[in-house]
């Protein structure tokens, strides 16, 4: 047990990039993930990591002993497996970070759904509107909506989102429908504060083209729970993701206008830093989300 906990701690660490963020997703001090590295070395007679106070890196030898453990621990994980209960008997603990307005409504209702189903599976679910580092924070898996830059992560479509204009009927009935993008100007808008991320503006196709518009009105906040609140209040026309206005526009809350001009879907995606040996725990949760959000009524409900 010992020799398989110091392969699991030198992974993690390998992984991670760090001590303290390898020590931080086992629960572990420090020290203890350091004493354990030390305790391979010794026994195998070589040095695997170089470590710093300020990184550590892999050596040769450590470079191609990862792939081998990475390998032999993926191969016990899925030995356990297959003599649990149906076979994918899920533990250990579950590192999870979304955005926090998708994540309070997309994410957090699904955590305990899943763990419903995998009782032996711990999660934490972090909230956040930056861009976590996965490997050096030490979580499994990242929930990501918008366009994908390229990266080293592997990533995961699991639905589409797109942005719509929307507002309700009776600020409609009010103030009339806009036609056409530019139309936007004489209608009171509901942006996002220019400290937010929403930089570039409202995005429309115009004449086969990708536009980005900035209409203005009395009204803009950096937090985009309030303007989808103003927006339900009749207070004017908001531009916002499907994720938040589908199941509002199905019940007749709200109306999506200039559809003509709506730009192409991005994605809403489950991000990791490896593909080859994720833990089974991290699997099922990627399947698990993605059959969730592939369900024709989730997204209206």
């Amino acid at each position: 047990m010992a020799k398989l906990k110091q392969l699991e701690s030198f992974v993690s660490v390998a992984t991670r990039g760090s001590l303290t963020a390898a020590a931080k997703a086992e629960g572990v001090a420090p020290a203890i993930m350091g004493r354990r590295l030390d305790a391979l070395e010794s026994r195998l007679g070589v040095k695997l990591l170089v470590r710093t106070t300020r990184r550590i890196s892999l050596t040769h030898e450590g470079s191609a002993f990862l792939e081998d453990c990475q390998r032999l621990l993926t191969d016990v994980a899925n030995a356990e497996a297959s003599v649990s209960a149906g076979g994918v008997k899920a533990s250990g603990h579950l590192r999870i970070t979304a955005p926090a307005g998708f994540g309070r409504r997309h994410v957090a209702p699904l955590v305990t759904r899943f763990r419903e189903q995998h009782a032996d599976v711990t999660i934490s679910l972090n909230l956040s509107d930056r861009v976590v580092d996965l490997a050096g924070e030490g979580f499994d898996c990242a929930i990501r909506v918008g366009d994908m830059p390229d990266s080293s992560l592997v990533s995961v479509r699991m639905a589409d989102n797109r942005r719509l204009c929307v507002a309700t009927p009776e600020y409609l009935r009010r103030h009339g429908t806009p036609q056409q993008p530019s139309e936007l100007a004489r209608f009171d808008c509901l942006t996002l504060s220019s400290d937010a991320s929403q930089t570039r503006g409202w995005a429309f196709r115009i004449n086969g083209e990708l536009q980005h518009l900035k209409p203005g009105g009395p009204l803009d906040c950096s937090d985009g729970q309030v303007l989808h609140d103003w927006c339900l209040a009749g207070y004017g026309i908001a531009w916002r993701s499907t994720w938040e206005v589908e199941a509002e526009i199905a019940a007749g809350r709200l109306v999506a206008v200039l559809q003509d001009y709506d730009a192409p879907a991005n994605g809403i995606f489950a991000v990791f830093p490896q593909r080859k040996h994720l833990p089974l725990r991290v699997r099922l949760w990627i399947d698990f989300l993605k059959h969730s959000y592939g369900q024709s009524t989730y997204w209206a409900v």
